[in-house]
């Protein structure tokens, strides 16, 4: 049987604030990245999300992400990688000592926003941040892009690498994804990021923005939480994928 992690970037609420549906969504994937307090989230929410995760059976991930609250991370920073170095352990060690509480432990990490592609793009930031990782715990496994920095330098590293895709953003004729500030960055049609799902699954290919077909590693796909849509797509991409006998489930 085909397998598929679907993941989804939830326990971003805090204080007063509450975003997503993370009750919701929980029962519909099989690994959540917690949002560790930098860009999302706070100690309390980060104590909620792994409790319910655990109630679901769900992948406990870190995701961590740059110390940019009202730019709620995807806004790149001016910082040094011995900087980033230090973020991520911060972060992926709170969120280990909440799951030491609830005996439960973290399985993976995917960096958040512009730190992700910061470490997509850029070898040192990609070093820091595998450095991190593999200093908290070399068990880890690291959720990125194929063909990115930040991939190649955690295979170097020997950290087990889980590929990531994309179910609703397009995608450039180098296998990267289309900017959020472009105009056909996210895909909204229900229906054509399914088709998109299956045809990296079961092709190992993605159709680009410009209708060129182009090669891509899917063991992982992202469902955004925070969009109004969010619930009804999970709904629906985890129900197509049962249909279409393929295994959801968490990589270990």
């Amino acid at each position: 049987m085909v397998q598929i992690d679907l993941n989804c970037d939830l326990g971003e609420s805090f204080g007063r604030y509450v975003i997503g549906n993370d009750e919701k969504v929980l029962p519909l994937i099989s690994s959540a990245n917690i949002a560790c307090g930098f860009h999302a989230g706070d100690s309390s929410e980060m104590h909620r999300t792994v409790g319910r995760a655990k109630k679901n059976a769900v992948a406990i991930g870190a995701h961590p992400g740059l110390r940019d609250l009202e730019g709620f991370g995807r806004r790149e920073m001016n910082v040094t990688p011995a900087e980033v170095y230090d973020m991520v352990v911060y972060q992926v060690g709170a969120l280990q000592a909440f799951a030491r509480t609830q005996k439960v432990r973290v399985n993976h990490v995917k960096p958040h926003g512009a730190l992700y592609h910061m470490a997509s793009d850029h070898e040192d930031m990609a070093e820091a941040v595998v450095q991190a990782v593999k200093d908290v715990s070399a068990d880890l496994l690291l959720f990125g892009m194929d063909g990115t920095y930040l991939t190649a330098a955690a295979e170097k590293a020997g950290l087990h690498v889980v590929y990531e895709a994309y179910a609703d953003r397009t995608y450039q004729p180098d296998g990267s994804l289309t900017a959020r500030s472009q105009p056909n960055a996210l895909i909204t049609d229900e229906d054509q990021a399914i088709r998109q799902v299956l045809q990296m699954i079961h092709d190992g290919t993605v159709t680009t923005a410009s209708g060129k077909k182009v090669s891509v590693r899917a063991e992982t796909i992202c469902l955004h939480g925070d969009g109004e849509a969010a619930l009804a797509f999970a709904e629906k991409i985890n129900r197509e994928l049962k249909n279409q006998g393929i295994e959801i489930a968490a990589w270990h």
